[in-house]
Order: structure tokens, then sequence, then C-alpha cells
């Protein structure tokens, strides 16, 4: 990974972390990758003194659990209430924790538990960053599906277009060229999603749109058929956040790699 310092300009990171040897690491990390300088909070006085001195908004907040001050997880709380994105950095971990942790809506959470946990940091705030240059259509008849699927999709810093039926989702993409990814339910009451998916496959190829399947059936088979239609994944409902949102990376990057080649092949 490496950006120009141009592309982040404006961008204010705050580290909430008492470990000197981690926050250095993490100054360090991003200062090469990306040309930020982060606000290091070690303790819950500082953080709330660094939301108090400055009129610009944060852009991403990187906290332990448990900082000096803030014990019982009072620094997350208080970063969630003002709607700051978040990722959590924390060796504090198990299933009930990370049940907690979904359901307060943070971008995401790293174990440092390895050697490699300020890549994986890295990794994640790259994405952050970035994932505003994707832009994804949620095709579902189901108001509720298609809210679940947005929020989780925005709270990752994507773009995001809802159709609540196929031909909504094909006049959508007519007029957005910029549309990356599509996720489709399968059970529609007009198009189903793989009629709707061989429309789409007659004027547009996968180096340009990437589709997955979603679907609450317990039919197994529904995956295959779904990619003899012109799919590229299929994920089965209920899904978990973790997987959900890795599947959805793993297209965009496909996406982004045949991209690259093809320009690549016209320039040569």
């Amino acid at each position: 990974m490496q950006y120009s310092g141009e592309m982040f300009a404006g961008t204010r990171i705050i580290v909430a972390e008492d470990s000197n040897v981690f926050t250095s690491m993490i100054s360090k990390r991003l200062k090469e990758l990306f040309d930020i300088d982060v606000e290091i909070c070690r303790n819950f006085e500082d953080l709330q003194f660094s939301y108090d001195k400055s009129s610009d908004p944060i852009t991403l907040a990187i906290s332990n659990i448990n900082l000096p001050g803030a014990e019982n997880g009072e620094a997350l709380e208080y970063l969630v209430d003002l709607s700051i994105p978040t990722i959590v950095f924390t060796g504090t971990f198990h299933e009930g924790m990370r049940d907690k942790l979904i359901a307060k809506d943070i971008v995401d959470y790293i174990l440092k538990d390895n050697i490699f946990a300020v890549d994986l940091l890295a990794e994640s705030i790259c994405r952050f960053l970035t994932n505003h240059r994707h832009h994804v259509l949620i095709v579902d008849d189901s108001a509720t599906a298609r809210a679940l699927l947005s929020s989780r999709l925005k709270r990752y810093n994507f773009r995001v277009s809802t159709a609540e039926n196929g031909a909504k989702a094909l006049e959508t993409l007519k007029v957005n060229r910029d549309i990356g990814l599509m996720i489709t339910d399968y059970n529609m009451p007009d198009i189903d999603g793989f009629e709707l998916t061989r429309r789409i496959r007659a004027h547009i190829g996968s180096h340009e749109l990437r589709i997955i399947g979603v679907s609450s059936s317990s039919n197994r088979l529904l995956s295959a058929r779904f990619l003899k239609a012109g799919g590229n994944d299929f994920m089965l409902r209920p899904f978990i956040d973790e997987e959900f949102y890795c599947r959805v990376n793993q297209n965009l990057d496909t996406l982004l790699q045949i991209q690259s080649m093809r320009k690549e092949r016209a320039v040569a």
C-alpha cells in the first residue's frame, strides 16, 4: 500500500491507546503509508481534550477498550455517542465482547495478539479511507433487508444506492455507471435474482460489475444456479458481519485487479 499525501489531505485520525509500543508503531506505519500524523490520546482526559480542542471533524478513531480513566469501556462509548467512526484495537477479547462491539456499529475490531496486528490495523484504516470510491447497489424487495445491508456498508464508508426490485435495479445501473458491486436477493416478485443477473450480464461484464447473490433459502443448490447465471459470489442468510465485509472486499479487490490489468494491456 502506497499513497500520496494529497489523497488524505484533511484526514484527522485519533489513536486512544496507552501503550507506548503500539502508539509508536501505529504512528510510524500511518506516516509511512498515508503521510498522516495521528493524534495520540493516552487516557480518557486526553481523548476528551482532543475532541474539544478543534472544530475539525475526526475522520476515524482507533481506540483500546480499556483506557486510563475509562477502565470500563467509557472511551468507546464516548466515541460511539459522538458518531465518530471507530476501529477497536484491543488485546481483551471473547465472544460476548465481540457481540457487544458489533452492536455498537463500530467500523472494525483488530486483536493485538500477534506481530501482524499493526499491519492488519493499517489495512483496515486504508479500506475505510478509500471505500468511498466504491459505489454499491443493494437490490431487495424487503425494506428491512435493504436498510440493514445499507447500514452495514455505510458503516464501512461505501457509497450506497438501493433498489426495491429488479426493474429499478436495471434503471439504477443505467444511470450510475460507476456502480462496481451489486448485492441482490434471490427471491423477488418481478424479476428474481437469477433473471436480473442474466439480464445484466448481457450488457455488463464481471470486469465492470461484481454481483453477490444473497438468500434466506435452505436450498444449497441456489449458489450453483446463481454462479451459472453470471454471479460472482453467493451468501446464505443469516451471515455474520465479518464474513459479509470480507466477501465484499474480496470482490471489489478482484474488480480493481481486473481493471488494472486491462489498463496495462491497453497501454502496452
